[in-house]
């Protein structure tokens, strides 16, 4: 873009913040100035990238220093940095990666049809995919009565520190990967759906499917979502090389990075809850409608938090920025 069109494009924005007062008592809202202060130092960025010399961005560095004066000034910044990544800046993350979540989605998706077809197709591809030392134990508790006594196998504490720990391990691996053009990424979760589709016809196959995922989905709901979110982050980290649109691909790698990054750190929760319920709750005998509450309750955390929630905060943004 040449300078005097980004110049156009953006003064009317800039004469806007520029015209607001830093005041002690400042009420505006702090998710409105976040996100400004946002799109400002976006802006800054671009002008650092391609007008490194010139006056706009010696203008735009200065006015970056005064905004973020203001955001240290707002009483209601006091809520912390914490409270304000979770509200806003995560939410906003997530929607601007939605389009790279419906594509993990969608791997996922398919490769977990392709386990099911394939177990059903190949009696061998079960111990293939899970190990013939799994299966073997799995066929054991069956005969015994109790299926899924694996989730009752070791030491609840012992049990959540592996669990969490490994899952938030697949998750940045699943991340990191996206360095080689995404395919990593895609690999990941390519193979973990093929592994819940087999699993899961395992169980079909003799007609456990319906005790298997009362069971297995009260954490599996969040374990399982978190890794495909996990595949949205790597993604984004990939395609910020692949497609760097108008900032260098250096540029691009760098806030590509710290995107995914972010949305990555942003599942540890999400984990330490799964590992929590898997530990805890999975191996207790249940009711099918507690079960089903927990497992419903969770996907509708997931659909809110990461799907509509951040719809909403955007769509909110856009109408303050149009008044």
């Amino acid at each position: 873009m040449r300078e005097a069109v980004f110049i156009k494009k953006n003064t009317e924005k800039w004469k806007e913040i520029e015209s607001e007062p830093i005041t002690a008592n400042d009420r505006t809202d702090p998710d409105v100035l976040t996100e400004r202060f946002i799109e400002l130092t976006d802006d800054l960025s671009y002008a650092r990238t391609f007008y490194p010399t010139s006056p706009v961005t010696r203008y735009l560095n200065g006015l970056a220093a005064t905004m973020h004066r203001r955001l240290m000034l707002n009483k209601r910044e006091d809520r912390s940095r914490f409270v304000q990544f979770w509200k806003t800046e995560l939410p906003l993350l997530f929607r601007k990666s939605h389009r790279l979540l419906l594509v993990s989605f969608l791997v996922f998706l398919v490769a977990a049809a392709l386990g099911w077809v394939s177990a059903a197709n190949d009696e061998t591809f079960v111990r293939l995919i899970l190990g013939d030392d799994y299966v073997n134990m799995t066929l054991e508790n069956i005969r015994k009565g109790d299926p899924l006594a694996v989730y009752k196998s070791s030491g609840q504490a012992d049990m959540f520190l592996g669990i969490t720990v490994n899952n938030i391990r697949v998750s940045f691996i699943a991340f990191i990967l996206g360095l080689f053009a995404s395919f990593g990424t895609i690999a990941v979760m390519f193979q973990n759906g093929v592994m819940l589709g087999a699993f899961q016809y395992f169980f079909y196959e003799r007609g456990l499917l319906l005790p298997s995922v009362l069971t297995i989905w009260i954490h599996g709901t969040l374990e399982i979502s978190a890794i495909v979110i996990a595949g949205s982050a790597g993604l984004t980290l990939g395609n910020s090389l692949l497609f760097p649109g108008t900032w260098s691909r250096l540029e691009s790698f760098k806030r590509g990075a710290k995107q995914g990054l972010k949305i990555v750190i942003g599942l540890v929760p999400v984990f330490i809850t799964a590992g929590f319920l898997e530990s805890f709750v999975t191996r207790l005998p249940l009711p099918p409608v507690i079960s089903s509450i927990i497992i419903l309750a969770s996907a509708a955390f997931i659909t809110w938090y990461f799907i509509l929630y951040p719809i909403q905060l955007e769509k909110r943004f856009n109408d303050r920025n149009a008044d």
